[in-house]
This record gives C-alpha cells, sequence and structure tokens, in this order.
C-alpha cells in the first residue's frame, strides 16, 4: 500500500482527483466495515478515512455522531478497530488514514499509538481537535513511524495561520468547508473556493476538502476550484446505516461510483 503522499503524487500525475470516503468503524458491526472498505476500495475511491468510534465527538455532525454511539454501544474498541485495519488493509489498494480524538491518543501513549497504528497498515492520520500549537507532538514521533499527520484548515483561520499550518501538514492539507460540524449541506459555500486560491500561494502539498459533501455536483465543484480531493462521510455513514447490511454495502457501492463518475477527469 502506497503512503499517503505517494497516492497524491500518483493522482496528479494522472490529473486526478481523489475521493476520500469516510466510514465509522463497527457501525453497524465490524465485519461490515471489513466488507464496505474492500467495496469502497474496489468502487473508485483512492484513500479512505476510517473513524475511530469516540464517546464526545466534538467534530461531528448528528449522522456520524449517531453512528459512533452506535458502534460504542455495540463494544467497538480501539483495540478491535487496529485488529480490523491489519486484516483488511493489506487487501487494499487505498492507504486507510484513522479519524481519531486526541485524548484515546494520550491514553494510549503517543508512542504506542503511533507503532500500534501503523503495525495495523494505517497510513494517515487525523485529529481534529489537535490545535496548531501542539501538533508537534505527535508530527515528530508520527514520521519515525511512517504515519503522515494531517492537519485541518478552517475556513475562519487567518492567513498566517494557514500558511503555518499549511507548512507543517503531512499528505495533504484537510481543508474544512464550512464552520461548525460535518454533514451533509446543500450547498458549498464559496469562500472555499477562495480558501483553496489562498493555500495555493503559500503550499504546493495536496488539498484535501471535505465537511459538508453530499452529492455528486459538491464533489465535482469543489474539484473545478482546484482541490486536489473530495472527502464524503455523513452521506457515506447514513448509506450504511439505513436498512440491511447487505442494503447499505450496496448502496455505498453505487454511491462511490457515482461521486467517482462525478470527478472523473474529462
Amino acid at each position: 500500500m502506497a503512503s499517503v503522499s505517494e497516492c497524491f503524487e500518483r493522482l496528479r500525475d494522472q490529473g486526478r482527483c481523489a475521493l476520500i470516503p469516510f466510514l465509522t468503524a463497527g457501525d453497524p458491526d465490524l465485519e461490515t466495515t471489513a466488507q464496505a472498505l474492500q467495496i469502497l476500495d474496489r468502487n473508485g475511491a483512492d484513500l479512505i478515512e476510517l473513524g475511530v468510534p469516540y464517546s464526545d465527538p466534538l467534530a461531528d455532525g448528528p449522522v456520524i455522531q449517531a453512528a459512533a454511539t452506535r458502534s460504542l454501544f455495540n463494544g467497538t474498541r480501539l483495540d478491535d478497530v487496529l485488529q480490523l485495519v491489519k486484516q483488511v488493509s493489506p487487501s487494499l489498494r487505498s492507504p486507510i488514514i484513522l479519524f481519531t480524538y486526541y485524548n484515546p491518543i494520550l491514553n494510549r501513549g503517543i508512542e504506542t499509538f503511533l507503532k500500534e497504528i501503523a503495525e495495523a497498515g494505517a497510513r494517515g492520520l487525523v485529529v481534529p481537535d489537535l490545535p496548531l500549537e501542539e501538533a508537534e507532538t505527535l508530527l515528530r514521533p508520527a514520521k519515525e513511524y511512517g504515519i503522515e499527520l494531517i492537519l485541518l484548515v478552517a475556513p475562519t483561520s487567518p492567513p498566517e495561520r494557514i500558511a503555518a499550518i499549511a507548512q507543517q501538514s503531512q499528505g495533504f492539507i484537510y481543508l474544512v468547508s464550512t464552520t461548525g460540524v460535518t454533514g451533509m449541506r446543500s450547498q458549498m459555500e464559496s469562500r472555499v473556493k477562495d480558501l483553496i486560491a489562498e493555500l495555493r500561494q503559500v503550499t504546493d502539498k495536496a488539498i484535501g476538502v471535505g465537511f459538508g459533501i453530499s452529492q455528486p455536483e459538491q464533489a465535482r465543484q469543489v474539484m473545478n476550484w482546484g482541490a486536489d480531493a473530495a472527502i464524503v462521510g455523513s452521506a457515506f455513514v447514513k448509506r450504511l446505516s439505513e436498512g440491511s447490511s447487505a442494503e447499505g454495502l450496496k448502496a455505498i457501492e453505487e454511491f462511490c461510483q457515482v461521486l467517482r463518475s462525478a470527478i472523473a477527469a474529462d
């Protein structure tokens, strides 16, 4: 499996925008998550973001919060997520990016956590409640274990902070499309276009846009604005949670194909 950076380099050479689906591990159960990862990998995903269920997910909207609650209620723990990644990652082309909050990392111990996720097969890490000022505590050891720490740029960030985040982020820069939590929205804020242009002035790193993309037209819009990746979370989580596991898996397969077609190179 390629690293996050290598994946983006290959896509850039091909003139392609990346599709990054998000799933919550253990919702509705770990076996379904394993199947879902393989289905997404086969049907257009370039990288996959996998959320570790957490009891106080401050950055997550109602759909992903509900998924995390169901997963935790079913008994999913970090060890289970690591075992899942270890089981599935060897068969995937798409690098896995873990999405988790800082407290579980501290609980485990930074070095131990990074070592374990690297051994399991994860290639990237997103920690939404990690401020830039504290990022160095993870950035330095993450490099040693081959884990790329992806930092978030908020739409309210001033120019000097955007430049500092862009300099430190590894793999790509995660541009949050809207203020507030994750979730499905009917339209993209035009400010995103300006933020992508602003980032282009200070970095040549890949830029992924997330939080709010739920429709093929929105994914294509951010691609046309210059984004290197469209990150889609709640729309996948919602489809997987509706009906039986088989119906949910079929729904995300079809949705992944539609999104991939929407951001295919002309």
